[in-house]
């Protein structure tokens, strides 16, 4: 793979299955370099017999496809080009579909109602003269802000505290009973959608943002999360939350019975209340490597039992998905995959795929049950789940593996102090010795997979040994893996990591000893410049959107409030210790610090302080910065940034550290 495929990668929404259990539909978008945006459209997938897919939609980005109860209707979400995301309906039959909202703001996500008369969704509600709802007031023109929070701005969007995330419902729309409007033009030449949308009643408000919604089975409640308590501001506490379908007071479930930051809640189909928690602690803050566990809520007002043990699973990056009354499913995060578990609400649990496949997205109708998901094949396929693991009904990614994709090796290497470090290893094609390239994930609580990903096939691609691991501090191999450096920050994680690296070189073949680069992003960005201050043996090294400076990420980070307190602790001596700016004055090795103008995760501050450092000592270095990208440029940013990119990291590679395909 190469940098001018990425048109090439395929993801996916979460499925929706019929009821009938004959067929699914999925979202199948991609990076376009002619739109320079991600586009998608909604595909059906019969479930049986040889079909292939067929397109469903036109969309210029169409996602997040749900069948109605009785199957007659599929809701989606809409996106225009530069407009938010809107919520449409569409006869499952085929048609044209209806739009259901114009939010000034779009939606983010919603839900049927049991009886699919009503829809939920989810959309900021943004305060007059802001956000275009005064005609004429430009973002620059709009009043002052006079904020008295400590969170107030979130990667991604910009300022929250102006625009809050409620809970609002519209009836469903009547598809059959009368004829689509016509679009209206505007004086630019472009249109605007007809303005034919029920007015929606609004449920949840105040200074709060709600999510993650599910209907009670009798459709009468809607549960939904948030953080509503006094000390919000100050802690990483939410909770789940109950509003009637007809309005009134939101009733606080969980909140009197622990210390939850909560994830998702989803109602079974007899009522019981599953969700899913992380416990934050006494002081609500104490996040560092919190496996996030499942609870249950037997009856209303009942104290909510754990069913999982969050030291040996995982369900943070999964959705609950209710399957009969007292089971749901969900992803286990567990060595580089996403396992697909089933839990019952006596807490008995089964896995239904295998360790090496990424499970996405699940749906489920009757016995028939869909996912989408990644390997080291594929970066998005459909399969049916039976008894045997994974019936495979799509294979999106063959056009990507045309182009060129290299299996990853497996590896686990023991440490010097006898820990195992597991991970894999690309080797480029031809004869080597291949130079190496030493790939860190972010996070840190977070991993590599072994699931084919784009940037490790692109530097294979261009002749280099890509090794990335999941040292400790990683997600994915128990908690304590993972809050081993709980203000230790570059201790272990750095011997893991260093460790992995010689392992790898001596056992697998085609690997240079002498000729190493180190890279990677986020918290992988931190490491890296921690590394290169303390070792000496890389060719260069790019240190990407990194959190570089503890000290200067208070008050600057979205996250500022409360990550470095935790994870570097708050003296100044011990977050000195830990910080690469403050052994900046060690760096020999040649580095590329790449950042992104508007990332509030890592702000730019973090690059341009640590770039000027190494500037004002003469090391040779160089600053590139991505104009309106945020923290996730490399994975979600405008396409033709990814590109270039690319392009950047490739050329500086063939100045300090050319491969035989890449070179000077």
């Amino acid at each position: 793979m190469k940098a001018t495929d990425l048109d090439l990668l395929v993801g996916l929404s979460t499925p929706t299955v019929h009821p009938g259990g004959v067929r699914a539909v999925v979202s199948i978008m991609h990076p376009s370099l002619a739109a320079d945006a991600t586009v998608g459209q909604l595909w059906t997938v019969p479930l049986s017999g040889h079909a292939a897919p067929r397109l469903l939609t036109r969309g210029f980005r169409d996602t997040d496809p749900q069948f109605s109860p009785d199957g007659r209707l599929l809701a989606f979400l809409r996106a225009e080009p530069k407009r938010p995301p809107q919520l449409h309906v569409v006869d499952a039959a085929g048609g044209e579909p209806v739009a259901v909202t114009d939010r000034k703001l779009g939606v983010s996500e919603f839900a049927w109602s049991p009886d699919g008369r009503t829809l939920a969704f989810v959309s900021r509600e943004p305060e007059q003269g802001r956000y275009g709802t005064v005609e004429g007031i430009e973002p620059n023109a709009e009043p002052a802000r006079r904020i008295d929070t400590l969170k107030y701005q979130a990667n991604g969007l910009g300022y929250t505290v102006d625009r809050r995330s409620h809970v609002f419902v519209v009836p469903a729309p009547d598809v059959w009973s009368a004829p689509i409007p016509a679009p209206v033009p505007l004086p630019d030449g472009s249109s605007a959608p007809a303005p034919a949308v029920a007015e929606p009643r609004q449920l949840t408000d105040g200074p709060y943002d709600d999510g993650s919604i599910s209907f009670s089975p009798d459709g009468r409640r809607i549960a939904f999360v948030s953080a509503r308590h006094a000390s919000r501001d100050v802690d990483l506490r939410s909770n789940v939350f109950t509003v009637p379908l007809e309005g009134g007071d939101a009733r606080d479930l969980t909140g009197q019975h622990g210390s939850y930051s909560v994830i998702d809640a989803g109602y079974a189909r007899n009522g019981v209340l599953f969700f899913t928690a992380q416990d934050v602690g006494e002081s609500g803050r104490d996040f560092v490597a919190k496996n996030t566990a499942l609870y249950v809520i037997d009856s209303p007002g009942a104290v909510p039992r754990r069913l999982t043990d969050p030291e040996t699973v995982d369900f943070t990056e999964s959705a609950i998905v209710a399957v009969r009354d007292d089971v749901v499913l969900l992803q286990d995060r567990r060595r580089g995959a996403l396992v697909l578990t089933e839990v019952t609400s006596g807490g008995e649990s089964r896995r239904l795929t295998d360790d090496r496949t990424v499970v996405g997205g699940v749906a489920v109708a009757g016995d028939t049950t869909v996912v989408t998901f990644a390997d080291a094949r594929t970066t998005g396929d459909v399969a049916l789940v039976d008894g045997e693991g994974l019936q495979r009904l799509t294979d999106l990614s063959a056009p990507l593996r045309s182009a060129g994709v290299i299996d990853p090796v497996e590896l686990t290497v023991t440490g010097r102090d006898g820990y195992p470090v597991h991970g894999w290893v690309l080797v480029p094609e031809g004869e080597g010795p291949h130079p190496v390239l030493l790939n860190i994930h972010g996070g840190p609580f977070a991993a590599y997979t072994g699931a084919l990903f784009d940037e490790a096939q692109v530097y294979a691609a261009a002749g280099y040994a890509v090794v990335m691991c999941n040292p400790r501090g990683s997600a994915g191999y128990g908690q304590e893996h993972g809050r081993v450096i709980r203000q230790r920050m570059g201790t272990v994680d750095l011997a893991d990591v260093l460790d992995f690296l010689e392992g790898a070189i001596a056992q697998v073949p085609g690997l240079d000893r002498e000729r190493v680069g180190i890279m990677g992003g986020s918290y992988g960005g931190y490491l890296t410049a921690w590394t290169i201050a303390h070792d000496h043996r890389f060719a260069a090294a790019i240190v990407e959107r990194g959190f570089l400076d503890p000290d200067y990420f208070v008050g600057t980070s979205d996250i500022g409030s409360f990550f470095g307190d935790e994870y570097t602790g708050t003296d100044p001596e011990l977050m000195r210790s830990q910080s690469p700016q403050a052994v900046v004055d060690r760096v020999r090795t040649p580095t590329l610090v790449l950042h992104s103008s508007s990332d509030l995760r890592c702000p730019l501050g973090q690059a341009e302080r640590y770039y000027a450092a190494l500037k004002r000592r003469g090391v040779e270095t160089e600053l590139v910065i991505f104009p309106g990208e945020d923290h996730e440029l490399s994975r979600s940013g405008r396409p033709r940034h990814r590109r270039e990119r690319f392009d950047i990291i490739l050329d500086w590679w063939a100045e300090h550290l050319p491969s035989r395909s890449n070179h000077r």
